[in-house]
């Protein structure tokens, strides 16, 4: 059996870190070396919009010592990611062209959206994961530039919350002041709980959660050293909060002195501790769970399940549809009429599959628009277009990334309006993204037409490709009046034509009284 050797790096708001793994076969991924390298590029990104010429400086000898190691590895493959670090910056262009130049390793800033699912994808190969997000977990991966929760109910996602306000956030906010105050701890969590008491008023009522997983490169030290290198990383609730009590009373030096770190001033210690105390409280599970990953796992994870190395265990696509239908009914849009426009979109998705071009990923987003097509009327019945788009982009779904997301907002904003020129979109989608999103806006137009009194009057609806004739055929079962379904889909027969080259055609059966 061939062993791959694959290298993750990754350039975060205080560190940039080095995974080495060897891959081969399913589910066998083994880290063989790792590497952190303090560097706090938050203070400049965070602080001042743009990082100094210093700061970049000392990360590009950085990546070149790991390339260094890298090769000494015989590294065949690797992904160096950067997140908010650099993508918030003023001048990231100019750092990466930096990095490429004297390193030869090419950096990809990935959304926040893209950053969750590779911390995700690593977590959902843990054996305990199934049955902990049956019994209700929330997820909370707490970095430096934001913490994210990631709730899941009875095995299924149901929603992603980012919360701006990670560890180098916090210390840049509290700067100006922590030279007045020997002990900051209540500064901080004051800044901490506005924001909790609001995810919690909002996403955790009626809801009891019995796990928190937590990640973060402190939780992890904590929970090893009052557990023990050979217990397993579960503790429980109430223990870990009073742990996490008694270190935050004590000074950022007592605390490293305990834990065995060697920086004795690392000024995002005390922060941490406070973080975790209080996310502990907000979600009040009954365990807490640290399975010790970073995101550079999830970078190995993720570009072995890319090459086929390892298979899916998890049903991510599940998780997907469960938190737009979740999303939906926080917006009251979830109803019949949204079920019966998604089962129809795929019903003729799936008869135009020798001519539409499209495969499973497409197929799946169209079910995310058909879910979430509505949601704008919570805001406004006139513009229920425009609003469902806004709602959509200001949204997150675990497992799509952000161009996956404009995707599906350009394709339910479209459902209501003409798709416009591809030139009128070349700032968010190149053409062939641009090519599906208008080819599903099309799809979601006539489903939608075909229920447009929210009344489902059909059944057993088919839908057959008949290219000698240039028809969709779509055959209805119903024993109602379908009169202003059959009108208001001829206004679509053109710009479905000008697409598919195909005309929809209803074919109704009668179903006796």
């Amino acid at each position: 059996m061939s062993i791959r050797t694959f290298a993750a790096i990754f350039i975060g708001s205080y560190e940039v870190s080095l995974k080495i793994f060897e891959l081969s076969g399913k589910r066998q991924l083994r880290k063989i070396d790792h590497i952190r390298s303090r560097i706090e590029l938050g203070l400049d990104s965070f602080g001042m919009g743009s990082i100094g010429y210093e700061r970049v400086e000392e990360l590009c000898l950085i990546l070149k010592e790991f390339r260094r190691i890298m090769d000494g590895y015989h590294v065949d493959d690797y992904r160096a990611y950067a997140g908010s670090v650099l993508r918030d910056t003023s001048n990231e262009l100019f750092i990466l062209d930096q990095i490429r130049l004297r390193t030869q390793l090419e950096v990809q800033i990935i959304s926040n959206s893209e950053h969750r699912l590779i911390n995700y994808q690593a977590l959902a190969f843990q054996p305990e994961f199934e049955d902990i997000i049956r019994e209700g977990a929330a997820v909370v991966d707490v970095g430096g530039g934001s913490i994210q929760i990631t709730l899941f109910w009875k095995g299924k996602a149901v929603t992603t919350q980012q919360i701006v306000l990670g560890l180098m956030r916090i210390r840049e906010k509290i700067s100006g002041i922590q030279a007045k105050l020997s002990h900051y701890d209540a500064q901080i969590q004051e800044m901490i709980d506005k924001e909790l008491d609001i995810f919690r008023k909002l996403y955790l009522k009626d809801k009891e959660i019995k796990y928190v997983v937590m990640g973060g490169n402190y939780v992890w030290d904590i929970m090893h050293q009052h557990q023990g290198p050979d217990q397993r990383p579960v503790m429980e609730g109430e223990k870990f909060q009073k742990i996490m009590k008694k270190l935050q009373k004590k000074r950022t030096e007592e605390i490293a002195r305990e834990l065995n770190f060697s920086n004795e001033h690392d000024p995002l210690l005390l922060p941490s501790v406070v973080l975790y105390r209080r996310l502990a409280e907000a979600i009040d599970a009954k365990y807490v769970w640290t399975p010790g990953l970073t995101i550079s796992d999830g970078i190995a994870y993720s570009y072995a399940l890319e090459n086929n190395i390892l298979k899916n265990t998890h049903d991510f696509d599940a998780d997907i549809l469960s938190a737009a239908m979740a999303m939906a009914e926080r917006y009251s849009s979830f109803s019949g009429h949204t079920e019966a426009v998604r089962e129809l979109s795929v019903t003729i998705f799936d008869a135009l599959k020798r001519i539409h071009g499209m495969g499973g990923r497409e197929r799946l987003l169209l079910q995310v628009a058909a879910i979430l097509h509505d949601c704008g009327r919570y805001v406004s019945l006139v513009n229920q277009a425009d609003w469902s788009y806004q709602i959509i982009m200001a949204s997150e779904l675990i497992g799509l990334n952000h161009l996956e997301r404009v995707m599906v907002a350009c394709a339910v904003k479209y459902v209501s309006y003409p798709t416009v020129p591809y030139e009128e979109l070349k700032d968010q989608l190149d053409q062939e993204r641009y090519m599906v999103v208008a080819k599903l806006a099309v799809i979601l137009r006539l489903s939608n037409a075909l229920d447009r009194s929210h009344r489902q009057k059909f059944k057993n609806v088919r839908a057959a490709l008949k290219l000698k004739e240039k028809q969709l055929l779509v055959t209805l079962e119903t024993k109602e009046n379908i009169i202003l379904e059959k009108g208001l889909m001829e206004g679509y027969t053109d710009s479905f034509e000008q697409i598919f080259s195909i005309q929809p055609v209803i074919r109704e059966k009668r179903i006796l009284q």
